[in-house]
């Protein structure tokens, strides 16, 4: 399984929101490229970073940051937020971003999305973001009814490799992954690349995460309030 570093950005910013609630920030580093440097000097070759200004208002406008980053450490990056369009997604690829994670767009232009996942299998991560077992989407503001299996079909038989799936109500909580959660998607999906991510407060979440087959899991919150070492997270980081 493996363990990938989360970094998310507001306005330049690594912070944190619980429950994605913009009025709920910890600012815990002013300079991301620090922050990504401690991840590369451990050995991490992989990592995730949300531009939260682009969740909430449709932009990206951390892109800046996002390549000095990839620039000065040539560590690989999947990204996501504010990416509402193919000519968004197309333009933050020409930039030589490794992957992309896309939520509101799978859901409000699901035609483009579709198309992406076409042409870029493997550069294409599908953001799928729970909030009490809804759908959500557009910085996690908005809900929809449509069920998890009916959601995902249409993506599966157009390639659909990879899916970051956030449990919203455990996200920068620290209260435990939702392990049941996400051996079930795992157990009903066999054949995706399931990350998981919200909630991870130890090492014992870690564990149980791998013993279910999973991908790989993204860890934030926990590392940055020393809950879970750089050591305990590199010691999963093998082949999948």
């Amino acid at each position: 399984m493996k363990v990938i570093p989360a970094i998310d950005l507001l306005d330049g910013k690594v912070v944190r929101l619980q429950k994605g609630s913009y009025q709920k920030v910890t600012v815990y580093n002013d300079d991301p490229l620090d922050e990504a440097q401690k991840f590369a000097e451990a050995g991490f070759e992989h990592i995730h970073i949300v531009d939260l200004n682009g969740a909430r208002d449709g932009q990206f406008t951390n892109l800046d940051h996002i390549q000095n980053i990839k620039d000065k450490t040539g560590i690989s990056i999947q990204t996501g937020g504010g990416i509402r369009s193919y000519a968004d997604a197309k333009k933050l690829l020409d930039t030589g971003l490794n992957q992309l994670v896309c939520s509101s767009m799978a859901v409000k232009n699901t035609g483009k999305w579709v198309k992406l996942l076409k042409e870029f299998p493997n550069k294409m991560i599908l953001g799928m973001d729970l909030k009490d077992g809804k759908i959500a989407y557009n910085g996690w503001l908005e809900t929809t009814n449509e069920s998890i299996d009916s959601f995902l079909r249409p993506m599966l038989e157009a390639g659909l490799q990879y899916v970051l799936c956030t449990d919203i109500a455990r996200d920068g909580m620290l209260e435990g992954a939702n392990i049941e959660l996400y051996k079930f998607l795992q157990n009903k999906y066999p054949d995706l690349k399931l990350i998981a991510s919200g909630g991870v407060a130890s090492v014992d979440d870690l564990k149980q995460l791998s013993e279910a087959g999973l991908y790989g899991v993204v860890v934030g919150r926990a590392y940055y309030e020393n809950a879970i070492t750089l050591k305990d997270m590199s010691g999963f980081n093998v082949a999948s």
